[in-house]
């Protein structure tokens, strides 16, 4: 065979093999931008595909509200001798008679170990049952005093906690060191509770703190204590705190340093604090035409999105950053990601022939290996 035919051969291989590597598919994290953007056609698909601009950004900056209703916020501090049921109280009476109706010769008539009923109640001889729970021991001793005024002579009374912490509240989740702590005059809000149980062990940034009083659930920003005082609420007996660590997260898919599920690690996240949460964009393989956000949106957000009003229950949106525009960069600064996003940033087109090419060669360097092969096993035999 001449060196042309041996050419046409070449070059026959070479585009037989070219052929067949397209044919069969090279490997690749995902569709590139053009197929995204032809598969979410708005007027034949399920998803909706809008390029993110300020208005978007305007319209999805949507933050979960915490805080605490009218009902938390308004509940007055507690006494710190507030008296709770199961607490126990002693009480000593003294009457200005030789012969009370309770005491002898200026004796004083001792009631130890009086305990509060599950109700909130004690009972006192020629006094009755008397309302202790959510009073101080003070205001018992005045209506004891007032009751028993009815049927001697100037009473002297004297009421004390003996056993009981009085209103408490537990702390639970990541503190310092988690219990049971009394409402005492240092620790009757939120904050100084907190501080009181060793602080947040988490960073300060994602806690936030869960309040559950009777059948209500409040929920604050840690840092909302300070950024906004009326959220320090004043704590009441039987609360329960938990501070937990901020569980929403984002899923990173394609050409970024990184693919995995992330959490959030501020109370608001943009889309370009999350791409650089992952290791930033792949220099080798991204498309930096090509970030997008994956959300199922409510309808509400999508009409304004969108300038419409007819979209009704869930919407499938993917939003469109382009980062080599002029206002790129601000915009994916300004584009807010939500717990449950999906943020994929698609490959380069080139990087798909840099595979092919890579493939081809190592085709080509693998059947050379095996026509070598074979001569030298034919050069043996003969």
């Amino acid at each position: 065979m001449n060196i042309v035919g041996k050419r046409w051969v070449r070059t026959a291989v070479l585009c037989a093999l070219v052929v067949s590597l397209g044919a069969c598919g090279l490997p690749r994290t995902g569709p590139n931008r053009a197929e995204l953007i032809a598969g979410s056609d708005q007027g034949t698909n399920d998803a909706i595909t809008v390029l993110v601009n300020d208005h978007v950004n305007r319209a999805t900056a949507v933050v979960p509200q915490l805080g605490f209703s009218k009902n938390f916020a308004d509940a007055p501090l507690v006494g710190s001798d507030t008296i709770q049921a199961g607490d126990t109280l002693g009480i000593s009476i003294w009457e200005n008679v030789d012969n009370g109706i309770l005491t002898t010769a200026g004796a004083p008539a001792s009631l130890e170990e009086v305990q509060v009923d599950g109700s909130g109640f004690i009972f006192i001889p020629y006094a009755g049952r008397i309302k202790a729970s959510g009073n101080s021991p003070e205001a018992i001793r005045r209506i004891i005093t007032r009751k028993l005024a009815e049927q001697t002579p100037d009473p002297q009374v004297l009421v004390r906690r003996l056993a009981g912490d009085g209103s408490t509240v537990t702390i639970t989740g990541a503190v310092g060191g988690q219990g049971v702590y009394p409402i005492e005059r240092p620790t009757r809000t939120l904050n100084a509770m907190l501080a009181k149980a060793g602080g947040v062990a988490i960073s300060p940034e994602i806690a936030k703190i869960k309040v559950n009083r009777g059948n209500q659930t409040g929920e604050v920003w840690f840092q909302d204590l300070f950024d906004h005082p009326q959220t320090n609420i004043a704590l009441r007996g039987g609360d329960r705190i938990l501070v937990e660590e901020d569980t929403r997260s984002y899923t990173a898919l394609g050409a970024t340093g990184g693919q995995s599920r992330v959490r959030f690690e501020t109370q608001t996240l943009s889309a370009m604090e999350a791409i650089a949460q992952v290791g930033g964009l792949s220099s080798a393989a991204a498309d930096p035409k090509g970030v997008f956000i994956l959300r199922d949106e409510t309808a509400d957000i999508a009409n304004n999105v969108l300038g419409r009003n007819d979209l009704r229950g869930t919407q499938r949106m993917v939003y469109v950053l382009n980062l080599t525009e002029p206002n790129g960069m601000f915009t994916a600064r300004d584009f807010i990601i939500r717990d449950g996003d999906t943020v994929y940033v698609t490959e380069a087109p080139y990087t798909q022939w840099t595979k092919l090419l890579s493939a081809l060669t190592g085709s080509l360097a693998t059947a050379g290996s095996i026509a070598s092969l074979n001569q030298a096993v034919s050069g043996s035999s003969n």
